[in-house]
């Protein structure tokens, strides 16, 4: 697929999806929806860890409100429905790590698309803004769903109502993303952490996803069996095989993801 409104790039098994409508603060409009959805799905087949991220001074401002005439016209419920529930399925389905690293000023669906990922990695002069009510509208993107599993209700709660900024050292501090970093040494540190998961054990990594993701629906037996199926299945990696003998040898391993 030939993309118009972000790059994608896979170097040494990391794919990098970035935004690309720095003159629109990275808003999401029909054509990126699709395209986000389409490199983020191929990025999982073909590398061993996603990343999103954008160009220019904002990560996202949201839904793309430039058009008068087609936002008074627009369907809410199909948009979402047929537009962000598929991008939003590729990032929480994907086989692989995902790590959205925030660059600037994420607002609205562009703050729950980031809080989509499975690790948030926000420069420190970024920020988080559920800026829905500020239109009469309530957080979507997924937002009512991941908010109160990272924050808590009361944050989420606070978040959503009011619609304060939230800077992204409140956001690190709250448990709503894994680190905030200085903003000299924020492009140096996403790539080592996505480095690190792309040598790593790949297999291990989808099915932690897998369990946690599931202990918010089960009891601690229902957990314990999920935790014990899927300890079997990595137990029959090539990966884990070669982490117990280079733990033995006393050196670093090298997985292979499978």
């Amino acid at each position: 697929m030939h993309y118009e409104t972000l790059t994608f790039d896979i170097t040494d098994n990391v794919a990098v999806v970035s935004l690309n409508r720095p003159e629109v603060m990275n808003a999401l409009n029909t054509q990126m929806r699709a395209e986000i959805t389409d490199a983020v799905t191929q990025g999982g087949r073909e590398a061993r860890v996603v990343v999103l991220t954008a160009t220019g001074r904002a990560f996202c401002s949201g839904q793309d409100l430039g058009d008068r005439a087609n936002v008074a016209n627009i369907d809410l419920e199909r948009t979402l429905r047929d537009e962000y529930v598929p991008m939003l399925r590729a990032i929480f389905d994907c086989p692989v790590p995902t790590i959205c690293a925030v660059n600037g000023a994420a607002a609205g669906a562009g703050a729950n698309l980031a809080l989509a990922a499975d690790v948030v990695i926000a420069t420190e002069s970024a920020f988080f803004l559920q800026a829905f009510t500020r239109i009469g509208l309530i957080p979507d993107a997924g937002g009512t769903w991941t908010l109160p599993r990272q924050m808590g209700l009361a944050k989420a709660m606070g978040a959503a109502l009011f619609a304060d900024k939230i800077s992204a050292r409140q956001a690190d501090d709250w448990g709503m993303i894994w680190e905030a970093i200085e903003d000299d040494a924020f492009d140096a540190h996403w790539r080592a952490r996505a480095a690190h998961l792309a040598n790593g054990p790949t297999a291990a990594y989808a099915r932690v996803k897998t369990a946690i993701r599931a202990s918010f629906d089960n009891d601690l037996e229902a957990q314990l069996a999920v935790e014990a199926r899927l300890q079997g299945e990595c137990g029959k990696t090539r990966d884990f095989k070669e982490g117990v003998v280079a733990f033995l040898e006393k050196r670093p391993a090298k997985y292979e993801g499978r």
